[in-house]
């Protein structure tokens, strides 16, 4: 798909971060889009956004939706056929998730469900709900956001990181079955699988929002950033999803433009970001030292001298 003036785009997630840089560099290509977001707010100000940039005659819709439950999805696919008056689309952008659900032995189950079931249903039940929208489409994409974490199952020394990571390996097998599958059954419909290294987004922002509070001391550890020293848990969260955004190496909107670039390109594997790249090669290199502390210490050195 080298084009995406007149094309249908639906963007889960749309509400902020790179669902939002994907809403607006899709309009300003000419591309209508309907996104989904649990966040009206959120999703109002990127529909601002994007028709501002908007060229030619562009309709953004917006839904809100929680992508683990199906039947809000399901909704929302009935939404999207009504209000851009069609029963196609071109592009599917499962881009929504959050973090969270970290430890599978010691962690809450409700946790650990809710993020598995964002990061991984939200997925699956996406992709069953618009399949038979883009399968009517001439040319039609599916791109399925995966991350680092779906080819290496670490957040860092000590720290469990299980919900999140089983659901990108899912997400990321699953992409790749679908590339034969597509092409014996609907060979005009091509798929990606997106892989981001740590990108300025608002994940932060949005796992404290839809996780208990406990989950912060897990995040933080992790990612090593120092926070304030304050029982204000907003104070602390606001400090960290700051820090979050404004430390990573690669800002939502480039990840946009790659991400644009490589269904461009109809590249089924894309990695966003340098320290993708090169945690990508080192895994590939030395698959067997992946979890080994020296694997860890040189994850660590790519992330630079805040620890993010």
């Amino acid at each position: 798909m080298k084009d995406f003036s007149g094309k249908l785009a639906v963007v889960t997630g749309g509400g902020m971060g790179m669902g939002r840089e994907l809403t607006r560099q899709l309009a300003a290509e000419g591309c209508s889009v309907a996104i989904c977001d649990l966040s009206v707010e959120a999703m109002a100000e990127t529909k601002d956004l994007a028709l501002a940039e908007a060229k030619g005659d562009v309709t953004i819709t917006t839904h809100e939706a929680n992508v683990s439950v199906e039947e809000q999805l399901m909704s929302f696919a009935r939404e999207v056929g009504q209000q851009h008056g069609t029963d196609s689309i071109n592009l599917l952008f499962n881009n929504a998730g959050i973090a969270g659900g970290g430890s599978f032995v010691a962690g809450p189950r409700d946790e650990w469900e809710r993020t598995f079931g964002a990061c991984w249903f939200g997925v699956y039940y996406s992709c069953r709900t618009f399949m038979p929208m883009i399968v009517a489409s001439t040319e039609g994409h599916i791109i399925n956001t995966s991350s680092i974490n779906g080819f290496w199952a670490s957040m860092g020394p000590d720290v469990p990181h299980t919900a999140y990571c089983a659901a990108k390996f899912a997400v990321k097998g699953f992409s790749e079955a679908l590339i034969e599958d597509l092409r014996v059954n609907a060979p005009h419909v091509g798929v990606s699988v997106v892989m981001p290294g740590h990108i300025g987004t608002e994940i932060v922002t949005n796992t404290i929002a839809n996780q208990s509070v406990d989950t912060l001391p897990g995040l933080l550890e992790g990612a090593g950033t120092i926070v304030p020293e304050t029982d204000d848990v907003t104070e602390m969260v606001e400090a960290f999803a700051k820090h979050f955004r404004e430390s990573a190496p690669t800002s939502s909107a480039e990840a946009a433009t790659i991400i644009l670039d490589g269904v461009k390109e109809g590249r089924w594997r894309i990695l966003v970001g340098d320290d993708a790249y090169a945690l990508d090669a080192d895994v590939r290199a030395r698959p067997e030292e992946a979890y080994d502390g020296s694997m860890i210490t040189h994850v660590n050195s790519l992330r630079g001298p805040d620890g993010v």
